[in-house]
């Protein structure tokens, strides 16, 4: 059996996307957040995180502003730009089409 961590490949900006697609969040509590939504299976390690977030904010999906943590920590929060949002849904119909058709293959009776 798989990692937990492991993801299907390119899933992990739609994560992100849609992890701060409600309220901006800094890098750990998008990570964190992502764990306790999948009920502790999926868990993004900061290698793959950071590269991810600055490649989004890179395409102009999202943006990063200087705040503090609850701890009173300083961090960059994370927030969907306009044209992250009209990625998040392509994104998330893009996931659904293909989820799908993995359910097709993977639920058949057929050999």
């Amino acid at each position: 059996m798989g990692k937990p961590s492991d993801l299907v490949q390119g899933t992990l900006d739609l994560l992100i996307l849609k992890t701060i697609s409600l309220e901006p969040k800094h890098g750990w509590a998008i990570a964190k957040r992502i764990q306790q939504i999948s009920a502790e299976v999926l868990q993004v390690q900061q290698g793959s995180l950071y590269p991810a977030l600055h490649r989004l904010e890179q395409q102009g999906w999202i943006k990063a502003n200087w705040g503090e943590t609850e701890g009173g920590r300083k961090a960059k929060f994370y927030s969907l730009t306009r044209a992250g949002r009209t990625q998040l849904e392509k994104e998330l119909a893009q996931w659904d089409r293909l989820s799908n058709a993995i359910n097709l293959v993977v639920e058949t009776n057929e050999a």
